[in-house]
């Protein structure tokens, strides 16, 4: 499956590019992710947990960063494990614009499932692989844009209680 898109990001172009090469900043990013240790230079390992459909897994594996052009683009490419559940593998091209102090981050991902995952069908996995890349997105140009937030990347009380019970507290 393939997905693209953009986030315009309040921040300078530098700015968002040291970020993108954080392992920091990526584990708050990633849904799901409990680990991330690594660096830019020598690639990303990662343990997430996440649960599509009706299938649970934990899934471990390993990001790569290439094609790196200083402040101007890069290729992320990771393959992740999710024993019986199976594997999930893809990447992402990301570009980096800028204009008065604004960031367009583009990127073009591609992914690919397989195992017990793949057989859940395509609407299913399509609509969760979407939610998966917005999500992270969203979170990183919250994260780039709001670097002094600190906040985890774990489901709190508040995020379980629905929105109607937000809305009136």
């Amino acid at each position: 499956m393939k997905m693209t898109g953009s986030k315009q990001i309040t921040a300078s172009n530098e700015k968002v590019w040291q970020a993108i090469l954080s392992a920091e900043v990526l584990q708050r990013c990633v849904p799901g992710c409990q680990e991330m240790s690594g660096s830019a230079s020598e690639g990303f390992e990662a343990t997430v947990v996440q649960k599509v459909g009706p299938v649970k897994a934990t899934f471990k594996g390993q990001v790569t960063l290439s094609e790196m052009v200083q402040g101007q683009g890069l290729k992320l490419s990771g393959q992740g494990k999710g024993g019986a559940a199976g594997f999930a593998k893809g990447s992402a091209t990301v570009t980096l614009t800028s204009t008065d102090g604004i960031t367009i981050l583009s990127y073009d991902v591609e992914a690919k499932v397989g195992g017990k995952l793949a057989q859940l069908g395509s609407r299913i996995i399509d609509g969760f692989a979407k939610k998966m890349a917005d999500q992270f997105f969203e979170r990183f140009r919250d994260a780039v844009e709001n670097p002094e937030d600190q906040s985890t990347n774990e489901t709190t009380e508040d995020d379980k209680k629905g929105w109607l019970t937000k809305l009136t507290c």
